[in-house]
């Protein structure tokens, strides 16, 4: 059983600024129960620790993690929500049509997203205050720890106020009673103050396993720290909606390309001079996930921080609920109709590389159906062309998922890979050094998503094509961490930072289009699918299930072939007549124009909500909202 209890302990809320007391208690109170003094708590390890891991405790608020983590990366030109073209509010607030008054997200008691993250700066600020205040910095390892700790999930707070709202109102020290309102402030100024925290943070903490706190990725350590640093300078000098409607990069000679590109650089190296030490790359890339599902929390490999969520006594988070492949019914792998929310655009498979082994993990084109009526056993049945669902994360791999009957699984979130450093480090040394530099770092991560003997033409030759100009390299990065981080919610801040929201989104149309007319590079694919139904054994129970799992002829490029021999079924209609697979049926303009509502670049943000509005008269949407 792992120790995830963080997300479980009594939280207080502030709402837009505005401090709200929890069962009555003063949260400007910083006394424990037992009377002991600041003094006491932080000069104590023992003591000081639980005031950072209550700073946890915003993540596990249901529409922190029901929403915010399962939402916020969502719609972009790889990844949407499965009932985007839904018209409902869940629909809305993914397809840049969210309103103030949102249902999903407008929620009364301070359970909406913006009071929860609030609430953990303030518990972040007052741990910082105290720490500073009182302990031994220069010699108490342990301190020193907690230290680092409380400065990095500060600065994780901000990053993510600034991505789903942009300026936010900046609050780096406790609540008094005259700053418990407060305006939104230029992200620039928090943007220098959390790159300065993370500065000091990475000289506190240590590297994983390097102390009995850093043996878990559910702890902050210097590997992330470093990798964070470097991803809030790609963004602080990247492009974003500013307040005066348009998008550019800072003004900031501070937040310049310039310099931030270097500090980033360093960091990168520096992490990936510990490489086979302190971290690494998973040599088989579905390993990562089948990991994660099965609670493996051990420091030292290619997870550098996850966001703890508690199995026990009840399960936090709704991960694989959202991005798990989709149970539709009570089943051998899991007690409840599970999973499936949200999935990659159904071009996405077809336009990985047939041999890259990151395809098959990453998009399902499949659904979990009972086999029999009452029988408990599920078989995998052909989705839709228009509903494919995520890979890296499934019930069927969970140890525990037999034990989940809610849409909270308590399986963390990854919040940063070591292969994203190594992607960081590939974009940073193109732009600062050119392409060359940049390549042994594209060529690693894509040794790992192909055979060996595919190398000479999916990783050299490949590699060799995008160094021939900073251009060439730039767009193979792009491409490169779609293929890597498809579902993993990294790709709409990356997006936004290249300043390519819309533009890659209409690019993802257009692709949907062609796909569905089999036209360009889709035109040597099957309209229809066929299948024969094989032996399951890839869940974590070890066991095998007789003719439950599909084989399918036709998803591969190439693969034109009608009625194949050896293949017992094909694709049908709702009354059981052959039909295409791939057709306009399948996959409708509504559905395919539901990719965005209004214009990314314009609604890139979700509106303050009309709770926090009225919390803090301080507070005020964008003018176009």
């Amino acid at each position: 059983m792992k120790n995830k209890l963080y997300t479980t302990l009594t939280t207080a809320f502030i709402a837009g600024g505005f401090l709200l007391s929890a069962c009555g208690d003063n949260i400007l109170d910083t006394q424990s129960p037992s009377s002991m003094d600041d003094k006491n708590i932080f000069s104590i390890y023992d003591l000081a620790i639980g005031t950072i891991n209550n700073i946890y405790t915003y993540y596990g608020e249901q529409n922190h993690r029901a929403r915010y983590f399962c939402y916020y990366g969502m719609n972009t030109d790889i990844e949407w929500l499965n009932g985007s073209d839904g018209g409902d509010d869940k629909a809305n607030m993914v397809n840049y049509n969210t309103l103030p008054n949102n249902g999903q997200l407008n929620i009364a008691d301070a359970k909406e997203p913006w009071s929860n993250i609030y609430s953990g700066i303030e518990k972040a600020n007052l741990a910082i205050e105290g720490l500073q205040a009182y302990a031994d910095l220069e010699n108490d390892e342990g301190l020193r720890q907690l230290y680092g700790e409380a400065l990095t999930l500060r600065a994780i707070a901000y990053i993510d106020l600034i991505n789903a709202w942009g300026d936010v109102p900046a609050r780096f020290v406790a609540i008094t009673p005259e700053t418990i309102n407060l305006p939104r402030e230029d992200r620039d100024v928090i943007y220098k103050q959390i790159i300065a925290d993370l500065q000091t943070a990475q000289e506190y903490v240590a590297w994983p396993n390097e102390r009995s706190d850093t043996q878990t990725v559910e702890r902050i350590n210097k590997a992330f720290v470093k990798g964070l640093l470097a991803r809030v300078c790609m963004q602080a000098a990247g492009y974003s909606l500013r307040s005066d409607g348009t998008v550019h990069q800072s003004s900031d000679p501070d937040l310049s390309v310039s310099v931030l590109y270097p500090i980033a650089l360093q960091a990168c190296k520096e992490v990936m001079d510990q490489e086979g030490r302190y971290v690494a790359l998973e040599s088989n890339f579905v390993d990562v996930f089948k990991g994660n599902c099965q609670d493996d929390i051990a420091a030292g490999s290619e997870s550098l921080w996850e966001v703890p969520y508690a199995n026990s006594p009840s399960a936090r988070g709704r991960m694989v609920y959202t991005y798990g492949t989709k149970h539709a019914a009570i089943d051998q792998f899991v007690k409840a109709k599970q999973g499936g929310q949200v999935g990659p655009l159904p071009n996405v498979f077809f336009d990985y590389s047939i041999k890259d082994k990151r395809r098959d993990v990453t998009c399902v084109p499949y659904t979990w159906v009972e086999k029999n009526a009452g029988s408990g056993v599920a078989v995998q049945e052909l989705s839709t062309l228009k509903s494919w669902y995520f890979g890296k994360m499934r019930y069927e791999w969970m140890t525990r998922g037999t034990s989940i009957s809610s849409t909270d699984d308590g399986i963390n979130k990854i919040y940063m890979r070591y292969a994203d450093v190594v992607l960081m480090r590939a974009e940073l040394e193109n732009e600062l050094n050119g392409p060359n530099a940049a390549a042994p770092y594209l060529k690693q991560i894509r040794q790992r998503a192909f055979d060996p003997a595919d190398w000479a033409t999916e990783v050299e030759a490949y590699v060799s094509n995008a160094s021939a100009s900073k251009q060439a390299m730039f767009d193979a990065i792009v491409d490169e961490r779609a293929y890597e981080f498809c579902g993993e919610m990294l790709r709409k801040a990356d997006l936004i930072r290249w300043n390519l929201l819309k533009a890659k989104m209409d690019e993802a149309k257009e692709k949907m289009y062609r796909l569905r007319e089999l036209q360009g590079e889709y035109a040597d694919l099957n309209p229809y699918l066929y299948y024969n139904m094989v032996d399951y054994s890839d869940g974590a129970d070890g066991k095998t299930y007789a003719e439950t799992a599909l084989q399918i002829y036709g998803l591969n490029h190439g693969e034109t072939e009608e009625n194949p021999e050896g293949y017992e079924y094909t694709s049908s209609n709702s009354q059981g007549e052959v039909s295409k697979w791939i057709s306009t049926s399948n996959l409708p303009d509504d559905k395919i124009e539901s990719l965005y509502a209004r214009d990314p670049d314009k609604y890139t943000y979700w509106p303050i909500f009309q709770y926090n509005l009225d919390a803090n008269p301080l507070l005020e949407n964008y003018s176009w909202y």
